[in-house]
């Protein structure tokens, strides 16, 4: 006990804090907290339906961050001579109130982050950073420093990773913490926050330069504007006006553009994937989609439409673009190593597969998967696009060679599993819809007339087919998805294959 009275003790150096710690005092302490850990199991254990062992660890190590993260604002907190228990227990609550509402977001809003530890880590580190800088520049006795401070960064980088609604969130729980700490709290905390709102709707495509420069444009006028108001309603004239505290909003403005190196090590560092590596990946020029073009051109051909057919069906339910599209083009880059073995590919109507056996032919045609997961982790393509080249089939089966066989062997038919692709099946919106694009783009090629029945009846098929084999199940769809994806899937190939006017000959 009295190890951790000199712990508190350390942390807290305040002359007339020491005297107050007793052995109660640290009870209450270690019980504070025992309750706080109790009360993050309990909400992370309501929103885990599964309550697997792996899911009670993640659980039970994001627990162990808040709490500390806790313990890290609360020892970063001024004391004057005023300070006592009563303080610290009151910092205690505030702080502890923050981080829960923080907690209760994401265990209803966006439960995967609490899925994966590094996710968390990452905003609770952007959490601790600004608002440890707030508390190194408050040291510094210039209250107007503060506005130096580029919070604005914060919901950018959260934004490039995530969505506006989760950057808006952690930014209201980043300025509370530091609002709480600064001595004019209420123009800190609307201005930050009107700051940070405004970087959020001018900022909508990072990788587009003009766009960052005008968003840090708009940061220091927001600043500014916000400033000469709230001046005004206090002073009442311009008389006593300090322009020259200006020059720190400017400084703020021009910090806001430190968004493209942090993001770049924050990508490297916590496995993230913006857009504008996105944008990179899906140039035809990467080494990877040049061998595809080059090596296996009709499924470069096909990787392209289904990119296309699976863009618009993201843009349509809201799913990420740019991620859709990427995934799409690097779907089939495992037949790079037979490429022949793939009707698209094959030119003179002779197929390998003639003088194969369906069990054989079915093993070259599954690798595709394996080799293509092989291929991009040797070309350093990123997780997030190797989980669309490991789902596009799922765990369906290839029932052209499956069918072949049981024709051969009526007899044996416990070779299902033989045929069946090692999937896993799509668990998110991306990956399941280019799953869907794949499979209708492909199968449309089977068509002998393109009319609207015909591509109608072949999207409802394929994909109440894929539904039966219970492939959609692990992906986040709602009914509503599914019949807006199917819709566009049927427009886009109408479009693709819509009839053409039968030009008459030109005479010489």
């Amino acid at each position: 006990m009295n190890k951790f009275k000199r712990y508190f003790c350390l942390i807290f150096d305040d002359p007339a804090l020491r005297s107050l710690i007793s052995k109660e005092f640290v009870i209450g302490i270690l019980a504070y907290f025992c309750l706080t850990f109790k009360v993050f199991i309990f909400i992370g254990g309501m929103s885990d339906i599964k309550n697997t062992q792996e899911s009670a660890r993640k659980s039970i190590v994001n627990t162990m961050l808040f709490i500390a993260s806790i313990v890290i604002v609360v020892a970063m907190w001024p004391r004057g001579g005023e300070y006592n228990i009563f303080t610290l227990l009151g910092t205690l609550i505030m702080v502890t109130s923050c981080y829960l509402v923080l907690y209760l977001f994401l265990s209803h809003f966006r439960p995967e982050i609490l899925q994966v530890n590094r996710k968390m880590f990452f905003i609770i580190f952007i959490i601790l950073a600004f608002v440890g800088m707030t508390r190194i520049v408050i040291d510094l006795g210039n209250d107007n420093i503060l506005y130096l401070i580029p919070f604005a960064l914060i919901p950018i980088v959260i934004r490039t990773f995530y969505d506006a609604r989760l950057a808006l969130f952690i930014l209201l729980v980043t300025i509370m913490l530091a609002g709480l700490i600064v001595p004019d709290k209420f123009s800190f905390v609307f201005s930050s926050f009107i700051a940070g709102v405004v970087a959020i709707f001018t900022l909508t495509n990072i990788y587009r330069r003009g766009k960052m420069v005008f968003a840090a444009l708009m940061v220091f006028v927001c600043y500014s504007v916000l400033y000469t108001g709230i001046s005004l309603m206090r002073e009442g004239t311009f008389i006593d006006f300090n322009w020259s505290e200006y020059k720190w909003f400017l400084g703020n403005g021009i910090l806001v553009l430190l968004s493209y190196p942090l993001i770049f090590l924050f990508e490297k560092n916590f496995y993230f994937l913006s857009d504008t590596t996105l944008l990179e990946l899906s140039d035809y020029n990467q080494p990877l989609l040049r061998r595809l073009a080059e090596e296996a051109p009709g499924s470069f051909q096909h990787s392209r439409l289904v990119a296309n057919l699976a863009e618009e069906a993201a843009r349509v339910i809201g799913a990420n673009l740019l991620l859709v599209r990427t995934g799409a083009l690097y779907h089939d880059i495992g037949k790079i190593a037979y490429p022949d073995y793939f009707i698209e590919n094959q030119l003179d109507g002779s197929s390998p597969h003639d003088k194969l056996d369906p069990l054989a032919s079915t093993k070259v045609i599954i690798n595709h998967v394996r080799n293509g997961v092989v291929l991009a982790k040797n070309f350093k393509v990123p997780e997030q696009i190797i989980d669309f080249i490991q789902t596009h089939h799922g765990t369906t089966v290839a029932y052209y060679f499956y069918k072949k066989y049981v024709d051969q062997h009526p007899e044996d038919k416990e070779k299902k599993k033989d045929f069946t692709y090692p999937g896993p099946r799509p668990s998110t919106r991306e990956t399941a819809i280019v799953m869907m694009a794949d499979a209708v783009e492909a199968a449309s090629r089977t068509l002998d007339k393109y009319t609207e029945e015909a591509i109608n009846e072949l999207v409802e098929r394929v994909v109440y087919l894929q539904e039966q084999d219970d492939q959609l199940s692990n992906a986040p769809l709602t009914f509503r998805d599914i019949t807006d994806i199917k819709s566009t899937f049927k427009k886009r190939l109408l479009n693709i294959y819509h009839s053409r006017i039968a030009y008459p000959e030109r005479e010489a």
